[in-house]
């Protein structure tokens, strides 16, 4: 029995494993970084920690429901990453009778997104493969864009005083 985050963007029900979520906060102040994709908002500070932040729902090109928000941060590779999602719905343990493989095609989302599909009561949702929700290049890009701006921070800070 594995246990998932499991939230809601749109109309769509999406898990991730709960192992490696490390927090769910509320939204916090999002610095932009120019060049990035749209999906990727930017960076936050989240207790001295810059944390980019990937905004799920236009990674998949879903509207946000204008509901209450939250952020799902994650370790991802060797870093912490924050998604952007409508709600969480709860924290839920699912059987393996209870995952099935996903489809070859499945609604416009691209498959290597997916481990497959969570099946609890009446619900189903989409469980994630989050190390693949960027491509090479994007995680390039942020890895860069990252490098810059904590050289950015680092020469930012006073000088020592002798």
């Amino acid at each position: 029995m594995q246990k998932y985050a499991v939230f809601r963007i749109a109309d769509e029900m999406f898990g991730i494993t709960i192992d490696r979520v490390v927090e769910i906060i509320k939204p916090q102040k999002v610095f932009s970084i120019p060049g990035l994709p749209d999906f990727l908002c930017g960076v936050m500070s989240v207790r001295g920690a810059v944390i980019p932040l990937i905004d799920l729902r236009r990674r998949f090109g879903l509207e946000p429901t204008g509901k209450k928000e939250r952020i799902i941060i994650v370790r991802f590779e060797r870093e912490k990453i924050g998604f952007l999602v409508d709600d969480i719905k709860e924290i839920m343990s699912l059987a393996d009778e209870e995952i099935t493989r996903p489809p070859g095609i499945f609604r416009g989302f691209k498959t290597e997104y997916i481990t497959g599909l969570g099946k609890k009561n009446d619900d189903i949702f989409i469980l994630l493969h989050i190390d693949n929700l960027l491509t090479s290049e994007e995680k390039i890009l942020l890895k860069e864009s990252m490098e810059v701006l904590e050289e950015r921070d680092a020469g930012a800070k006073p000088a020592d005083k002798r």
